[in-house]
């Protein structure tokens, strides 16, 4: 789908780079062309993905840096190693995140802090050294956000903490695509639907019967892979989609369209009985 250098002479950062989704797309920014740095918490989990990401392409240059992205200054700090290591940095995917399964009048302060700590105050965090130093620098950058279906509109039971944090972060896209234009900063937005990973997906569906479930209310009948998800990020990075700023891009086999109030319906009984009560209930049958 894209060339080796699609993503010449970029260096991305993604954080929480060093598994699932995040390993995904620095994986696929690599085989584009492009230098990548990858940040997080377990080091050991980011020397493991830098070996990966540099197998992808001959010559690709990946480091890793221990941080967490809540820490303001430790992010300015990082910020400022990676451009001694890599010269520049051009892009920035704000994916570190976390949640969990809750009633939400079960949700603890700290739980709730946890979550929104590192979904937003993190994506802030990052987007705001970056974005200045791409001002300071007179440089043009690009930032992409990774958001939820449910971060507009309908939020999400259950999952309060990511709800409100996720709207934050779709929000700052929003504001920023704006108000950073004028640099020639763009800032969009993914918002996934199911995509199992090993971390997320245990602590999110951790029964059989729930997956299952998931499943049904996916139109396309399935759950996304990885490597579709990548290529989604890997068009937003990069200079094919120059004109675009402050977009947030679906990708969820046509989840989010359950929205619609008789939907429901389709997953009552097979299509045929369905196609034949409907015919029997037109007006003069």
């Amino acid at each position: 789908m894209f060339k080796e250098d699609t993503l010449s002479e970029k260096t991305i950062l993604i954080t929480g780079g060093g598994s699932g989704l995040g390993l995904a797309m620095a994986k696929a920014f690599a085989r584009a062309g492009a230098d990548v740095a990858i940040c997080g918490r377990t080091e050991e989990k980011l020397q493991n993905a830098v070996k990966e990401i540099e197998k992808e392409r001959a010559g690709a240059v990946a480091r890793y840096y221990q941080c967490d992205v809540r820490d303001y200054d430790r992010v300015t700090s990082m910020f400022k190693h990676m451009i001694e290591d890599f010269g520049s940095v051009e892009g920035l995917v704000n994916n570190a995140a976390g949640n969990f399964l809750s009633a939400s009048e079960d949700l603890s302060p700290g739980g709730f802090k946890a979550v929104v700590d590192i979904v937003l105050h993190g994506s802030f965090n990052c987007t705001h050294v970056f974005g200045n130093y791409l001002i300071d620098n007179d440089k043009e950058g690009n930032i992409l956000n990774m958001v939820t279906t449910y971060a507009e509109g309908t939020g999400c039971a259950f999952v309060l903490p990511s709800a409100c944090g996720k709207a934050g972060v779709l929000a700052m896209t929003k504001s920023l695509a704006f108000e950073w234009a004028e640099y020639g900063i763009r800032l969009n937005a993914i918002a996934p639907g199911p995509f199992p990973t090993e971390g997320a997906w245990s602590r999110l569906v951790p029964e059989e019967k729930m997956e299952k479930e998931f499943i049904k209310k996916v139109p396309l009948k399935r759950v996304g892979e990885p490597e579709e998800l990548a290529n989604l990020a890997v068009f937003l990075m990069s200079d094919l989609s120059s004109y675009m700023t402050g977009e947030c891009v679906v990708i969820d086999g046509g989840e989010r369209l359950q929205a619609g109030q008789f939907n429901f319906i389709d997953g009552l009984m097979p299509r045929s009985k369905l196609k034949k009560i409907f015919k029997a209930m037109k007006p003069g049958s």
